[in-house]
């Protein structure tokens, strides 16, 4: 599961939304990516890109939150 919150948190820092981040650095539709933030859900290709394009030092906390 993915810390969505912290997600958006990142996007806003570097003054992207969502639906750029879905064209510009993931290269899915809006709308795709609207279903993936709504389910906490990406593969793991999707997670390097946002990874490296937005240099986040710890992915752990963004992207490998334990289920509970």
């Amino acid at each position: 599961m993915i810390n969505t919150d912290e997600l958006r948190g990142i996007f806003a820092k570097h003054h992207m939304s969502q639906a750029r981040v879905a064209t510009d650095v993931l290269d899915i539709a809006p709308k795709t990516m609207y279903e993936k933030m709504k389910k906490g859900v990406f593969g793991s290709d999707e997670i390097e890109k946002m990874i490296v394009y937005f240099h986040i030092p710890d992915p752990m906390g963004v992207f490998f939150i334990p289920r509970g």
